[in-house]
């Protein structure tokens, strides 16, 4: 990660941040302390598995907390108040009927539009930085696109912005 690369979240984004980072220091520290702990009591720590994956465990949690510290500290909160509604901007949900290449129908999908580090497609929350979400940006209700998808280009027209 770029360390002077502003992230883009929404304030739901950045309270999500928090309540992990929260959980890693107060609660999932002290499970592995006490994990690493069992394991010693068990003797030899050279031939413990239990001791080497606490500590992988350990070493993994650790990773997450520098990670998530850094994402709070590059954190830009998206103060939805000053955006313009009637274009898409990291934080609106979009609803658009698309076309893909090969495809006779056209499909309605609505997606929420966030910053890389709260992008979960799972969830319909696609990066601004993404060939959907970087498409999208900008435009008005009514307003066609073209979105460079694996199969080819597919054809979007925005149908509806909310918050």
């Amino acid at each position: 990660m770029d360390k002077n690369k502003e992230i883009l979240l929404t304030q739901e984004g950045y309270d999500r941040i928090v309540e992990e980072l929260e959980y890693l220091k107060a609660v999932r520290r002290a499970e592995v302390a006490e994990r690493i702990k069992v394991a010693i009591s068990f003797g030899d720590i050279s031939e413990n598995a239990e001791y080497d994956e606490a500590k992988n465990e350990q070493a993994q949690m650790e990773e997450r907390i520098f990670k998530l510290e850094n994402q709070l500290g590059a954190a830009k909160i998206i103060d939805e108040s000053t955006i313009d509604h009637e274009k898409v901007t990291v934080g609106s949900v979009v609803k658009i009927e698309i076309k893909y290449p090969g495809d006779k129908t056209v499909e309605t999908e609505e997606y929420t539009i966030v910053g890389s580090a709260e992008a979960d497609p799972s969830e319909d929350r696609i990066s601004n930085e993404s060939p959907v979400g970087s498409a999208l940006l900008g435009k008005k209700v009514g307003d066609k696109t073209n979105i460079n998808v694996p199969d080819g280009v597919a054809k979007a027209k925005v149908v509806g912005i909310r918050r």
